[in-house]
């Protein structure tokens, strides 16, 4: 199939749409020019006419006066002969006199004249001779003055009108061509202007398309063009940077696969080589297989529950729970590991809190992955101090840590799946965006505020069940 550029459909669209605008604009020209100077013509005629019949009116009612003879002589006398011609008419229809002092043929054909005689009033006509010139011819009848003549009738050639009525028409169509062209070449060079853009992004599109964000699309405009290009390259670093968090992700995570599958498979083959002999081996061998097949359990849920996200098939089997017990567990499963790693854990509790409705196992795990990482995160000699308060009527979990902290520009993309803050310690890096979807979906918040060196603070707000 052919290509269809813009430019060209808009030149074909619009230059008929102007086209013919610019018809119907120099029919109506042509029309009003025409109107106004043939109009302006008759009103010549008219006064002329009525000038003659004025003299002629006098001559009739001076009984002294020869008529016919001061008819001839006002028609040999008429100033504008050159111009028009005046002639009187008898009264079987005949032209007997004129002021150019040529009869007319009597086959000559006056409309003009049939028609005043026949209404008693004046009467114009347009037409051509025989010889192909175009006249303008206007007949009075005089009847009432004299019974010899019926009427005077003046005729004047359109010649000269029409010449000028064609200089105008041809220098409005010289106008409108012109205009034409400018709105054209306007309209290409505008047209251009939104096609070379356009262009330039369905070509970046494609490289985007094929994994490549490193290209941007030149921007030189301010207008809504200007702003998509703006949009494009945003969304190109936004997908460059989900391509390299995803890529990291799946470092970390084959990373933190590879190490415990590495130590199963290890105390596994020194367990096999040992044959049971020695108990001690034995039992510290199954001890690391299970708390290795316990982190990968756990690394595959997390998983799973990420994907249930994306897939927008996260759901929660809600319930009245306490959170103190939940919290508490929480504290419990990584007392052990914070005493090993010399970090200590400061638990606060209250003696009650309200009651939360919610999923008791997504709400612990949510409590687990905070205080693993506030743990994670800190080095010996450190503390994480957990607090569980009631707040503005719902829970507020606080849980804080004297570890290495988060960098200020990194602090808001923490919660953003696949992003880790800090390569050096284990991790997939979407324990904490699960976590915020599951404090969201309570109806709650989770909030993170850290100071580079001096540790990080974790926020969660639940709200309270219902009384009923």
């Amino acid at each position: 199939m052919a290509k269809k550029s813009i430019t060209r459909r808009w030149i074909f669209n619009n230059f008929g749409v102007i086209f013919l605008a610019v018809i119907v604009i120099e029919m109506a020209f042509i029309y009003a020019v025409q109107s106004y100077y043939y109009n302006s013509a008759k009103q010549y005629l008219n006064s002329k006419l009525n000038a003659v019949t004025s003299v002629l009116s006098v001559y009739s009612q001076d009984t002294s006066a020869n008529f016919s003879a001061e008819m001839r002589n006002l028609l040999e006398t008429f100033t504008e002969k050159d111009k028009i011609e005046l002639m009187a008419v008898n009264s079987n229809g005949r032209v007997v006199l004129t002021s150019s002092g040529f009869s007319p043929d009597d086959s000559v054909s006056m409309p003009d004249y049939e028609e005043a005689m026949l209404t008693g009033a004046e009467a114009s006509y347009i037409g051509k001779m025989s010889s192909g010139e175009k006249i303008m011819a206007v007949s009075v009848p005089i009847s009432a003055m004299n019974s010899e003549f019926s009427s005077v009738r003046m005729v004047t050639s359109l010649t000269e009108i029409d010449n000028t009525i064609q200089t105008y028409i041809i220098a409005f169509t010289i106008i409108c061509i012109v205009v034409m062209v400018i709105i054209i070449t306007t309209g290409v060079f505008f047209a251009g202007s939104i096609v070379k853009p356009i262009r330039q992004i369905s070509a970046i599109a494609r490289k985007f398309a094929m994994g490549d964000f490193s290209v941007r699309i030149e921007n030189s405009s301010g207008d809504e063009i200007g702003e998509l290009c703006t949009a494009i390259n945003h969304m190109a670093d936004e997908l460059s940077a989900a391509e390299a968090m995803k890529n990291d992700f799946i470092s970390s995570v084959s990373h933190e696969l590879r190490t415990p599958l590495t130590a199963i498979k290890g105390w596994a083959e020194t367990m096999m080589l040992d044959d049971g002999v020695n108990p001690e081996t034995m039992k510290k061998g199954v001890g690391v297989i299970v708390n290795e097949t316990e982190r990968l359990s756990n690394m595959v849920e997390e998983l799973l529950d990420f994907s249930r996200m994306q897939n927008g098939h996260f759901s929660l089997q809600c319930e009245n729970m306490d959170v103190l017990a939940e919290l508490g567990d929480a504290i419990l499963i990584y007392s052990d590991k914070a005493r090993r790693e010399n970090i200590k854990i400061v638990y606060n509790d209250p003696e009650m809190l309200p009651i939360v409705n919610g999923d008791k196992n997504r709400i612990r795990q949510v409590f687990i992955n905070i205080i693993d990482n506030a743990v994670k995160y800190s080095s010996d000699g450190d503390t994480v101090t957990v607090t569980a308060e009631e707040y503005d009527g719902g829970v507020r979990i606080t849980v804080a840590d004297t570890g290495c902290g988060i960098k200020e520009s990194d602090l808001p993309k923490v919660k953003t799946k696949f992003y880790k803050a800090n390569h050096t310690r284990r991790g997939s890096g979407i324990g904490l965006a699960v976590a915020d979807e599951i404090v969201t979906t309570h109806g709650g918040s989770l909030d993170i505020k850290s100071r580079e060196g001096a540790g990080t603070t974790v926020v969660i707000t639940l709200p309270a069940a219902d009384k009923e």
